[in-house]
């Protein structure tokens, strides 16, 4: 039985996951899901026909679904990497230590990896170097190059990785780095966030005064200095005071670009460092491509998501259930296959193969939420469904690190782990006491387990459910996927559970209970989701706050200040705007795609 039930699904796989060589050729996707089991069950030292076994059958029917580049290299003899995403290590501030940052994210893009980079090793734009008296052009300008070299490993055929740029609001050359890509065509493969801190929002609300600054060590100049951490450096570091400027200036001028050109993103890197599960070891100032995964130098994305559609009981009738018996049973399951693609993978680097297997890091997460709550009757934004939505991360969340605890001790805990300043972190002291008892006795095998990716890819594979925990775009849309020669073909397509429905309703015309789109409903359901769902998820959520056009500015800036106190890690907003390619489109709409998910930077 075909496991399709449309023609761009198909496509898809045919396009970005079915294996064809010399000597292979799958015929269906059970042919890539036996592919993919086989070949992670062989890092099993004993069982591994059981493991196999298992792998398959949850990988059958699309109930959980890897990573893109597990899908597609997983098995195979390509010399690819099996995670996603990688952050690159911190940039030296030297034409050979720029030169040799740009040569390592050339080769982890060439092997289909995304890639992160925190650009604020650099000095800015005019000042003197102390060493060789040579004037800074900036790390707007050293942008360019990485921009340069994703086009043009992105024209050999590799698979299509994205890059995120990210940069500290107390660089000197913030204010550049906001408007960079406000000429068109300007850094079009990057995604910008900037990294916020605790005292500059402080600083906003305060009306003070902000300093721009730069390490004291590494520029010439008169001006106060004052200590901060810094990128790359391992204690705090005197730095040098530069300039100054109101506080609520630069942050109008950050969410002034978001709201009229889709960016930067932002994020709150002080909260992501207090919670980080690793923070007695480890500084993060970049995230993967789309935000959910915060890493640090070298560190790379395990990812993988569970489809909450496929655990719905008597869909669309009064007693319509998540069997959370069931999802927590195959979180079990997805944790060990996910926790063997450290083993399985190649790595471009030497650095992100340590790094990967000293902390073990995974990303577990869910995907076809907006359709599941439809197929339960309930709106996406209403009390009860982030009352469900909650219930089914809460389960995911302890389910799996309940299994990274047997996992360990069976196979040890990852090598990074201290038991004491682990048990330590926020999010551990925040889980049920038989999971920190189990921690602290028998260790645990990864060091962070959950992540909520955009699965565009992925989740359109799977018949079209709704990505990651976003709402439902539209009824019916067009949507632009790249073939195997990197040529955008449009197909049509209709929400999974519409569809769904449709086929048990027998109404073609008709919409089921809860069904809503992101059009009809505001800012506030987007960020109660994602707030529902942070607190049981250890690395961080992908998520694109949809405003409308007409929303006025005043009500624009609201959205992050309720993103920051509802304790969110990060914060990315689409409006409607001319910069932004299109990718899916509304019939009779002009509505654009988050920035996130255009065609050149889908990363799974």
């Amino acid at each position: 039985m075909d496991p399709f039930d449309n023609d761009t699904s198909r496509h898809v796989w045919r396009t970005k996951y079915r294996y064809v060589d010399t000597e292979t050729t799958e015929h269906g996707i059970t042919d890539t899901w036996r592919r993919v089991a086989r070949a992670l069950a062989e890092v099993e030292d004993n069982d591994a026909a059981l493991w196999e076994q298992r792998f398959y059958g949850i990988l059958q029917n699309f109930q959980f679904l890897p990573g893109g580049r597990i899908l597609a290299g997983a098995g195979t003899d390509r010399h690819v990497t099996l995670f996603n995403c990688f952050v690159m290590g911190a940039i030296e501030d030297s034409i050979p230590g720029i030169f040799r940052a740009l040569q390592e994210g050339a080769v982890t893009m060439q092997q289909g990896g995304g890639i992160g980079v925190d650009f604020s090793t650099l000095r800015p734009r005019g000042t003197l170097a102390k060493a060789g008296g040579n004037i800074a052009s900036g790390p707007v300008s050293f942008m360019q190059l990485w921009d340069s070299m994703c086009g043009t490993i992105l024209s050999t055929g590799a698979r299509r990785g994205a890059m995120m740029a990210t940069l500290r609001c107390d660089h000197p050359d913030i204010e550049e780095f906001v408007t960079a890509k406000q000429q068109a065509g300007q850094l079009r493969r990057f995604n910008l966030s900037v990294q916020v801190t605790d005292a500059f929002m402080a600083a906003v609300r305060s009306d003070a005064s902000w300093p721009l600054l730069f390490p004291a060590s590494a520029v010439d100049g008169d001006g106060d200095f004052v200590t901060r951490d810094w990128p790359g450096a391992p204690c705090p570091v005197a730095c040098r005071i530069l300039r100054e400027m109101p506080a609520r200036a630069l942050w109008e001028k950050i969410l002034r670009a978001t709201y009229d050109h889709a960016e930067p993103g932002v994020l709150f890197i002080d909260r992501i460092n207090r919670l980080d599960n690793l923070q007695y070891r480890e500084r993060i100032s970049a995230t993967n491509p789309c935000g959910e995964i915060p890493l640090p130098a070298y560190g790379a994305c395990d990812l993988g998501s569970l489809n909450l559609t496929r655990f719905v009981v008597t869909p669309f009738a009064a007693q319509a259930r998540l069997d959370l018996v069931r999802l927590a049973e195959t979180t079990r399951i997805a944790v060990r296959l996910l926790d063997n693609v450290i083993d399985a993978s190649h790595f471009p680097l030497a650095q992100q193969k340590n790094s990967a297997r000293g902390s073990r890091r995974i990303g577990l997460g869910i995907t076809g939420l907006a359709d599941a709550l439809v197929m339960l009757g309930l709106r996406y934004g209403s009390e009860q469904s982030l009352a469900v939505a909650a219930e089914a991360m809460r389960t995911i969340c302890h389910a799996a690190y309940r299994a990274s605890i047997d996992i360990a001790g069976e196979k040890g805990s990852f090598p990074y782990f201290e038991r004491s300043p682990y048990l330590q972190s926020p999010f551990i002291r925040s889980l049920p006491d038989d999971i920190q008892t189990g921690i602290a006795t028998r260790g645990i095998r990864n060091s962070h387990l959950l992540a909520i990716a955009p699965t565009g890819t992925i989740s359109l594979l799977a018949d079209n459910v709704s990505s990651g925990l976003e709402p439902i775009f539209a009824a019916s849309y067009q949507r632009k996927v790249l073939d195997e020669n990197g040529t955008p073909k449009e197909f049509q397509l209709t929400d999974y559970a519409l569809a769904l429905w449709r086929k048990t309703a027998r109404a073609a015309d008709s919409h089921p209970d809860g069904f809503v789109t992101t059009a009809e409903m505001s800012a506030t359901d987007h960020l109660d989701m994602q707030a529902a769902l942070q607190p049981y998820v250890d690395n961080s959520i992908s998520k694109t706050i949809n405003v409308p056009e007409s929303c006025s500015f005043e009500s624009f800036k609201r959205i992050y200040d309720l993103a920051y106190d509802k304790g969110l890690k990060g914060c990315t907003t689409f409006r409607p705007n001319p910069v932004t390619g299109t990718v899916l489109s509304a019939q009779g709409d002009a509505s654009r795609a988050p920035h996130c998910c255009t065609l050149e930077r889908e990363a799974d």
